[in-house]
């Protein structure tokens, strides 16, 4: 999609969360260049990033993923932010042989704004990231209003450590 398509579409500026990881190849890398990338998103910019974290695979196979998530303000709409998150993910290798496969970058788009979205391409909140720790915790250190107590106690299981 070409950036004066996007900036065409240009609105107010709307705070999302975005969840990064990755479990093949420099992961810690990829995470910390994708979170720069999104801040080069058109209209686009991080507003707060969390720590890294380390987790192993949920549902899946492979190594350790690293994680983290960051917010953003964009005034990109939904439908385009997730087509550019889907490009970055594509220029770091990103291959889906099968579901759940090991990934070189993995970005979630997991709440855009208090926005609702059902589609056959979006669902808004992110119908998993309760479930997921590796969601939650970081999302919990930089907007720690987004994530109750009961979220993080239902995920309390799973292994998850800050870097």
């Amino acid at each position: 999609m070409k950036v004066s398509r996007l900036m065409q579409q240009a609105r107010d500026p709307v705070l999302a969360c975005v969840a990064l990881g990755a479990n093949l190849g420099d992961a810690a890398t990829a995470v910390r260049s994708a979170m720069d990338a999104l801040a080069r998103l058109p209209g686009t910019r991080v507003t707060r990033r969390s720590s890294l974290y380390c987790s192993a695979p949920v549902d899946a196979a492979g190594p350790d993923f690293v994680n983290a998530v960051v917010e953003i303000s964009s005034c990109l709409s939904a439908p385009d932010l997730l087509i550019q998150l889907q490009a970055l993910e594509l220029e770091a290798g990103r291959e889906r042989p099968y579901p759940n496969a090991p990934r070189t970058l993995d970005l979630d788009l997991l709440l855009y704004g208090d926005a609702r979205i059902a589609s056959p391409s979006l669902t808004i909140p992110h119908p998993r990231m309760a479930q997921r720790a590796f969601v939650l915790a970081p999302l919990a250190e930089i907007a720690p209003l987004r994530v109750s107590a009961a979220q993080l106690e239902a995920v309390r299981h799973q292994s998850i450590v800050r870097l």
